[in-house]
C-alpha cells in the first residue's frame, strides 16, 4: 500500500511516521515529478496554513493533479488545513482550492494560536479518541458528506465517499485509530 504524503508545508513528518508505523509505505510529494506516473492507494494533505499550501500547489503545478487523484476515487485524508483545501466552499474565504468535498469550512474558527486546545470526544464507530486543534478549521455544514465527530456542536469530522477530513490533528498523538480507519477505506476500495 503507497500513500502519497503531501510535503509542501506542516505537520507532514507526523502522518509519515504514523503510516509508516502502521506498515504503510508512503511517498513524499513535493514536487510534480513525485505524482507523475504513480498509481497512489492513499493521498494525505496534511495541516498547516491552507492559503501557502494552495498557493504552492498552485505554482508548482500540482492543483489539477492532486484533484484528479480525488476525482478517480484515490482515497484521499485531509487534516485541518487539508480539510479547508478538499471542501466544495470555505465561510470566511473567497478562495476555494481543491474544492472535491460537499462541505463548508470555516477557517480559523476556533481563533488565533491561543485558541487552540485538545480534547477527547466521540468519533463514529471508533469511541472516544484524543482530539488536537490547532488554529483549527471546523465544518460550518454538510452536503453529501456524513459526519463523523461533533465537538461542542461544532462539526470537526466527515467523510465523503473516497474523502476523509478531520479539523484536529490525530498524528499528533499516540492513538493511530484514525489513521487506521483511513487505511481500512483503501483496503475496502479494494
Amino acid at each position: 500500500m503507497l500513500i502519497g504524503v503531501l510535503c509542501l508545508q506542516g505537520a507532514f513528518i507526523e502522518h509519515i511516521r504514523m503510516l509508516e508505523r502502521l506498515g504503510a509505505q508512503t511517498k513524499e510529494i513535493r514536487q510534480k515529478k513525485d505524482i507523475t506516473g504513480v498509481d497512489f492507494d492513499g493521498l494525505v494533505i496534511p495541516g498547516g496554513e491552507s492559503t501557502v499550501i494552495g498557493k504552492l500547489l498552485n505554482d508548482l503545478d500540482m492543483m489539477d493533479d492532486i484533484r484528479g487523484f480525488i476525482e478517480k476515487g484515490t482515497p484521499v485524508f485531509g487534516t485541518c488545513a487539508g480539510l479547508i483545501l478538499l471542501a466544495k466552499s470555505i465561510a470566511n474565504d473567497s478562495h476555494c482550492y481543491l474544492g472535491t468535498m460537499d462541505i463548508v469550512a470555516r477557517r480559523n474558527a476556533y481563533g488565533r494560536q491561543l485558541g487552540s486546545f485538545a480534547t477527547v470526544a466521540p468519533f463514529d464507530g471508533l469511541g472516544d479518541v484524543p482530539m488536537t486543534f490547532i488554529r483549527a478549521p471546523y465544518i460550518d455544514s454538510v452536503g453529501k458528506a456524513e459526519i463523523l465527530s461533533v465537538v461542542d456542536g461544532k462539526i470537526v469530522a466527515a467523510r465523503q465517499d473516497n474523502q476523509l477530513v478531520t479539523a484536529f490533528h490525530p498524528e499528533l498523538t499516540d492513538d493511530t485509530r484514525i489513521h487506521e480507519y483511513f487505511l481500512k477505506m483503501i483496503a475496502s476500495r479494494g
